[in-house]
């Protein structure tokens, strides 16, 4: 037997998932991690622990599949795009203001860095062309240029700074190559300038005050770049003794968690992956999609070069909280607490009860929320706006406080989700990007409501994958190319893509109805800026 290891770390948790070489699922086993918010905007992980969550994961992921250590023909990670910070000799360098120890890394949606953003974005440079005009707290120049700032002995300590993706390829097989997607997309490394370090821009560097990573400084960031899946190396002893499997196991270029996701369901249902886009949604939401041409889109990151099938082009829309949304809502509910108690009884969500009661309310729940608008911007604006500023609201409140209140809450938040991915599309078509249908995946695929109004809101066919674990399949189609069973990630795509179910838009009066309220989804948008500017004093 030959099978395959994927392992995901997402923002609470890692997993592995052990799959056969055609794509089917035959265990997988999650481990949480711990995540520190020592102030408001910050989080922060621990390294040494998100690999003890990983060792126990893979460990008995192998034990559930029924399989040994031999049959593991290669494994692939992926990860949240965070940053880790190590010193010389690769031990912890605390990014905690106060030091607390082993706290390494600086989550990606940590948004300590927003000033830094901000500066770096009045700099300017080539690079800021391929994130959509507009540089995020969520990447790493921000994060680099805050510690130098903030902690500069921490700073001046560093010996490497790592995407946790390539963290994790590195601590596996002692490499230091990173995966052209994590630099590409969150480092500024342009990857059509080539592989081996051509792609840093000092200029740029230098310009927004990282002089030291400029010219030699590049070995802390990185000089060999492969493409995702390419051979990284082989398992060491010491991390083949923590996983449970065999040294010298080949270790595919790693992927950020939300791209692994693209790669393993973009071609679900056996279609190709050209006018599609994949929308990974769990605590937050990515939207990726590929083209043979670079598509410059604003406030949409990339385009990015080889970021995740070589040869091609990928572009990010994203929403910086879609999971998190959803709970935000529900936890600022008086009903919740006890919506929660009935389900707990019940053997059931609250989700299911919330969709119950919404059915029990009217026939055709979607209208519902005629009076009931969420503003989705929890945590700023990721795209299309990108403006990481901005904050969320909710109108049409009465004096009810029970749980068909809540259930309203509820819709209305789920519907300004697919509100927000309908405005991504439109600059993404505007700038000539053929999209005409989703591929959903993440938690939220597994919300049935959640998928019926985005098919609905964005008026074009919705794709969920049927494999269970389809970031995982992504994770181990990275080791199926380092293996070689695939030449790249393209192949190994198309030939593991799991079979999909297709939900179709019901257009008519529905989409009348959701044409109104995505109009008033961007008046709100409008509304909310006109009110900062009164607040500061400039508006006129």
């Amino acid at each position: 037997m030959s099978c395959l290891i994927g392992i995901d770390v997402g923002t609470g948790s890692a997993r592995a998932g052990v799959f056969a070489g055609t794509g089917a699922l035959l265990a997988s086993v999650s481990a949480p991690i711990r995540i520190w918010h020592p102030k408001p905007d910050f989080a922060q992980q621990s390294s040494a622990d998100i690999w003890g969550a990983i060792s126990r994961s893979v460990k008995q992921a192998v034990r559930e599949a029924g399989v040994a250590a031999k049959d593991i023909s290669g494994l692939g990670f992926d990860a949240t795009c965070s940053m880790v910070v190590a010193g010389r000799q690769g031990e912890a360098l605390s990014v905690d203001p106060e030091g607390a120890d082993g706290q390494d890394i600086i989550v990606w949606m940590d948004h300590r860095a927003l000033e830094d953003a901000e500066h770096i974005n009045r700099v300017g440079g080539a690079p800021l062309n391929h994130v959509g005009g507009c540089i995020s707290p969520e990447m790493q120049m921000p994060k680099l240029r805050w510690l130098k700032r903030n902690m500069p002995g921490v700073f001046a300590a560093a010996h490497s700074f790592w995407d946790l993706p390539d963290w994790l390829v590195h601590r596996a097989t002692g490499s230091n190559a990173r995966s052209l997607c994590s630099a590409v997309c969150k480092w500024t490394y342009l990857g059509h300038r080539g592989r081996n370090g051509e792609g840093w821009g000092d200029d740029f560097i230098t310009a927004i005050g990282l002089n030291e990573l400029a010219g030699g400084g590049h070995a802390l960031l990185g000089t060999e770049f492969l493409a995702p899946g390419q051979h990284a190396g082989g398992l060491s002893e010491r991390a083949a003794e923590e996983l449970g499997l065999l040294p010298g196991t080949p270790v595919g270029a790693s992927l950020i968690d939300a791209y692994a996701g693209a790669l393993g369901t973009l071609a679900a249902g056996h279609g190709a992956p050209a006018g599609r886009l994949a929308v990974i949604a769990g605590t937050s939401t990515c939207h990726i999609g590929v083209t043979g041409e670079p598509a410059f889109v604003p406030g949409v990151w990339g385009p990015y070069f080889g970021a995740l099938v070589a040869g091609l082009w990928a572009n990010e829309g994203g929403q910086s909280a879609a999971g998190a949304l959803i709970d935000a809502v529900l936890a600022r509910h008086a009903a919740t607490a006890e919506l929660r108690r009935e389900a707990g009884a019940g053997g059931t969500t609250i989700f299911a009860l919330l969709e119950r009661r919404l059915e029990e309310m009217a026939g055709e729940t979607a209208t519902l929320t005629a009076r009931r608008h969420v503003l989705p911007d929890f945590h700023g604006n990721r795209s299309p706006l990108a403006e990481p500023w901005r904050l969320g609201g909710v109108t049409g409140l009465s004096l009810e406080t029970g749980c068909d209140d809540l259930a309203l809450d509820y819709l209305a938040a789920i519907q300004s989700l697919g509100y927000g991915t309908r405005h991504i599309l439109e600059v993404m078509r505007g700038a000539g990007m053929a999209v005409d249908t989703l591929v959903v995946s993440g938690g939220l695929a597994r919300n049935g409501l959640f998928v019926r109004e985005m098919a609905d809101i964005c008026d074009c066919p919705v794709i969920v994958p049927e494999t269970p674990e389809p970031v995982l399949l992504g994770a181990a189609m990275l080791g199926a190319v380092a293996y070689g069973r695939y030449p790249d990630t393209n192949a190994a795509m198309v030939a593991m893509a799991c079979a999909g179910t297709a939900i179709e838009p019901r257009g008519g009066e529905i989409a009348a109805y959701h044409d109104r309220k995505y109009a008033v989804h961007r008046r709100m948008q409008q509304d909310f800026a006109a009110i900062e500017e009164i607040m500061k004093g400039t508006h006129r």
